[in-house]
């Protein structure tokens, strides 16, 4: 860890981890939040549809992918909506690559022997050295930065870069040092605690180095991949947002367009497209402000906290 980050932590003062924020409203508030926007045309496509007309509240970018200048033209056209960036180290799809930002000689342990990054958070964890890390992690950021988009926060691709302690850290530090959120959240599930200690040791202090920062965090994380037709993934949302408590949670989803491309690249074509489809609904938006719960954006959560501070 850094000295001026552990000397941070040192003198934080010490809450309880599942106190609620008390800048935070007593209503149930909801991100909708699409991840990999960038990933390849037909998740582009589908993502923009679904911010523009459909539930959509926030979306992030994978840097590094072959699409990404399609959405980031997009998106630089559009500083109204709400784009973070998905710290991307992996690439993890069988025949549809990609490698770093930085150049494969700049960062070395964090690809395989094609050059690609590599394709699970455990290669990732056995091989990355930090210091190479934080210079890709970097270069994703201050590549969108230069593409002109306007940022509102960062999260991380498949969870690889909350997964050790060197990487939390990195992850927290670029949070303070661009000014931006990371998605962290106050009560993690606990059945994540076996992949991610250190997000569940460590919660704590780094949520109150970002909050001193006024940057905020969220409270409670749902994502899902299971059910195999439209009716069954479509209760599985509701019974969710029904349930959810008081607070700011974040749904994150998967957008995509379930046709030859995406069929082509991955096997989560029918979840991606089943997710456009459901928050593309008027029908599910009904539902969801009949229970009473407000839509909100990254970009929203940190206009409030800055209000209530």
């Amino acid at each position: 860890m850094s000295r001026p980050l552990f000397l941070a932590l040192a003198f934080l003062p010490w809450i309880s981890l599942f106190a609620q924020d008390p800048s935070a409203p007593a209503a149930r508030s909801l991100i909708i939040h699409s991840d990999d926007a960038g990933m390849s045309h037909s998740v582009n496509r589908a993502t923009i549809a679904a911010m523009e007309t459909g539930l959509v509240t926030s979306c992030s970018i994978m840097v590094p992918c072959p699409w990404f200048p399609e959405f980031a033209e997009w998106a630089r056209q559009h500083p109204e909506m709400d784009f973070g960036i998905h710290l991307t180290l992996n690439s993890e799809f069988q025949s549809y690559r990609w490698g770093p930002v930085a150049g494969r000689d700049k960062v070395p342990t964090l690809v395989d022997a094609n050059g690609y990054l590599h394709r699970n958070k455990e290669d990732v964890r056995n091989m990355a050295r930090p210091v190479e890390v934080e210079i890709e992690l970097k270069a994703q950021i201050d590549r969108a930065l230069k593409a002109g988009i306007r940022l509102s926060h960062l999260d991380t691709h498949m969870g690889t870069v909350v997964s050790t302690s060197e990487m939390l850290e990195i992850y927290v530090r670029l949070g303070l040092e661009y000014n931006l959120p990371v998605m962290i959240m106050r009560h993690p599930e606990p059945e994540l605690a076996p992949d991610y200690p250190d997000l569940f040791s460590k919660n704590l202090q780094y949520i109150q180095l970002l909050q001193a920062q006024s940057l905020p965090v969220i409270d409670y994380l749902f994502q899902y991949y299971d059910g195999k037709t439209h009716e069954q993934r479509l209760q599985r949302y509701l019974e969710t947002f029904q349930n959810l408590k008081p607070g700011v949670s974040q749904m994150i989803i998967h957008c995509g367009i379930d046709d030859s491309e995406l069929q082509a690249i991955t096997g989560s074509h029918f979840v991606r497209g089943n997710d456009t489809r459901i928050f593309s609904d008027a029908d599910v938006r009904r539902q969801i402000e009949g229970m009473g719960i407000e839509l909100i954006s990254w970009t929203q959560l940190r206009e409030r906290q800055l209000r209530n501070r």
